[in-house]
């Protein structure tokens, strides 16, 4: 379900790589995932808690308070 509320995870992740001008390879590498599946997290609007807290603590930027932000 999407709402004007609706937080697209996935591209906030992508503009805060950007913005630290890091590269999808070092992400993959933090994560150990391989290149195509950060790639397809970028595409989703909603994310595992579990890999949202991972990418939040190897950015470090907190991506849960997007979410708290839009329930207040």
């Amino acid at each position: 379900m999407q709402t004007d509320k609706t937080i697209n995870i996935g591209k906030a992740i992508h503009d805060e790589l950007q913005k630290q001008e890091r590269s999808v390879s070092w992400m993959a590498k933090k994560l150990n995932i391989n290149r195509m599946q950060c790639y397809r997290i970028f595409k989703h609007y909603s994310i595992d808690t579990q890999l949202l807290l991972q990418i939040s603590l190897i950015l470090d930027y907190d991506f849960f308070e997007l979410y708290s932000k839009s329930i207040k």
